[in-house]
């Protein structure tokens, strides 16, 4: 691997441990025509988001970029966020790297922008593509510095410390393994104390081991969550260990200037409604179109936040009511609350950009599949509150393969494509490929069908109401003869059972339970066989505007 920045730039290796080759998207079958169409241009989709995701794309949007956001106010916050605050005698702080001190000073200056990723505080990092999205923003800001060494470009990773999906956060899958925080959690989860992971923390400290660089991971997440008293925090630490040399910038939002910024967005959209009148008819253009609407508005897109409370505003009998709670607000008492805590007011999934777009000097947002999606949905409310919107990155993909699961795709005579399908499609595919025998009869079928067209002709001439009898027959016929080439392909998947064993065994690791490894395995073991020159290895061989899946193979 290419360790770029792994020790300091006196210590660098020039040594690639990892070959990428890439895979359309669509081939994989992994993503969905929506995305598919969003890369290949699709003309029906261009009125719902601003520039194309290319270089061309973005030396347009900066020539028109106009930023809203108070850079004085970012700077400041970030600064405290990266201090010590008030921690008890012993607790650490997340002291930022030189080149993460570096960017905050940039963000001062009017050439400097930002290209953001956000995700959930998920334990030990969660699934892989947590990393990935960071990975492909870092790589990004490289190439458009590259592209515009006039101007700046800061990665971000965008911490959702409001999210109350506790559920959603509290477990990461490593080396076969769930480990969980089992906890009841309510609010806003950037501010659980992680005092009672301690059992999840040993459990992963565990699967890590003691072989390779399991020592300084294990350091890493024993640091992360026992000398932190917020779990925004704790992830802000684990984040900046692996990725702030990069000068990754990390941000909490959950914050009472931030959010003073946009109190009157706050104060207009929960009196006027307009992002759900917005939302809503753009959701019906694209539903229309055949797009999968990803989430739906409410009438009020925001949620009342206090310690351990993250509940919906609603409007009811002529007041604004926090759900579950006995906390009303009359219209008046409502601006007075957003103008006094603005803190108080956290939006939900829908405003959660707009309020992203707001505060930071943002040309990029990079997400997965879904998400892209739902952005398609947010541009007319975007418009609405005169907010540039961003272009949007499809975040790097990829697949992981170790040298010695290489080896045996390599005996079995796969190619990378095949891995991606389903575990039965398959088998079947490399028993076609590899059998003795021919196990297709489809060049007997046509055969068939050009006997069956002659019958029909002779019943038409004779009788033309048996025209469709005979089809029928045609039909029938078919269906038994597709069940025999099943029987055919079982036989034969019984005499290679040992070697199909192998290929379902390597499938498994490469793609648990059918899905991409991405979704599901945690980069805990990847980071103790090659430490920071994974991340290294990520950043040196994703391409973000390529738009293809990598596929990583240790050499």
């Amino acid at each position: 691997m290419n360790t770029l920045e792994s020790k300091s730039k006196s210590e660098k290796s020039e040594i690639n441990e990892m070959d990428a080759s890439c895979i359309s998207y669509k081939d994989t079958g992994f993503f969905s025509n929506t995305v598919a169409e969003y890369i290949d241009n699709k003309p029906e989709l261009q009125p719902f988001y601003g520039y194309r995701p290319d270089m061309a794309g973005f030396a347009q949007f900066l020539k028109n970029k106009k930023v809203v956001a108070d850079r004085e106010v970012l700077v400041r916050v970030l600064t405290k966020q990266y201090e010590c605050l008030g921690k008890e005698p012993g607790k650490l702080c997340t002291y930022s790297t030189a080149l993460t001190a570096q960017n905050l000073e940039l963000l001062k200056q009017n050439n400097t922008y930002t290209i953001t990723t956000g995700h959930q505080l998920n334990i030990f990092a969660g699934p892989l593509y947590f990393l990935y999205k960071i990975a492909t923003a870092i790589k990004l800001a490289q190439q458009l510095k590259a592209a515009h060494p006039d101007k700046n470009f800061v990665p971000v990773y965008w911490m959702a410390s409001e999210d109350h999906d506790f559920a959603e956060i509290n477990y990461t899958n490593i080396g076969g393994k769930k480990v969980h925080w089992w906890y009841e959690a309510s609010g806003a989860t950037g501010r659980i104390d992680p005092v009672s992971i301690r059992q999840a923390l040993n459990q992963y400290k565990g699967v890590l081991g003691m072989e390779g660089h399991a020592t300084d991971l294990a350091e890493i997440v024993e640091t992360a969550y026992t000398k932190f008293d917020k779990l925004a925090d704790a992830t802000r630490y684990l984040v900046n260990s692996l990725f702030g040399q990069y000068g990754l910038v990390i941000i909490d939002a959950d914050d009472h200037e931030f959010k003073k910024e946009f109190a009157p967005i706050i104060e207009q959209d929960i009196i006027g409604q307009h992002s759900f009148k917005n939302i809503s008819e753009t959701n019906q253009k694209l539903h229309e179109l055949g797009v999968h609407i990803q989430v739906n508005p409410r009438e009020i897109n925001f949620f009342y936040l206090k310690d351990q409370l993250r509940e919906r505003i609603v409007f009811e009998n002529n007041s604004y009511n926090v759900l579950n709670t006995e906390i009303k607000f009359s219209e008046a008492e409502l601006k007075e609350e957003i103008a006094e805590y603005p803190e108080r007011f956290s939006p939900n999934v829908v405003m959660r950009p707009l309020y992203q777009e707001c505060i930071l000097p943002n040309i990029a947002y990079i997400g997965g599949g879904a998400e892209v999606v739902y952005w398609l949905e947010l541009k007319s409310n975007f418009d609405h509150y005169k907010i540039d919107f961003p272009i949007l990155i499809l975040r790097n993909s990829a697949l992981v393969i170790k040298k010695e699961q290489a080896a045996k795709i390599s005996r079995m005579d796969l190619d990378a494509l095949a891995l991606f399908k389903q575990s039965d499609a398959l088998q079947t595919y490399w028993i076609k490929k590899h059998s003795d025998h021919n196990l297709s009869i489809a060049e007997e079928w046509r055969e068939m069908e050009s006997l069956f067209e002659k019958i029909k002709l002779r019943a038409y001439k004779i009788d033309p109401t048996l025209s469709p009898s005979a089809a029928a027959v045609q039909a029938r016929l078919k269906k038994a003869m597709d069940n025999l080439e099943k029987k055919l392909i079982r036989a034969e998947k019984r005499n290679y059972s040992v070697r199909l064993e192998q290929l379902t065994a390597v499938k498994a690791e490469l793609f648990p339970k059918d899905s991409l490894q991405e979704r599901s395995e945690n980069f805990g073991l990847m980071y103790v066989k090659w430490g920071q020159t994974f991340i290294d290895e990520l950043i040196r061989l994703f391409e973000p505007l390529d738009f293809k899946f990598t596929v990583l193979t240790e050499k």
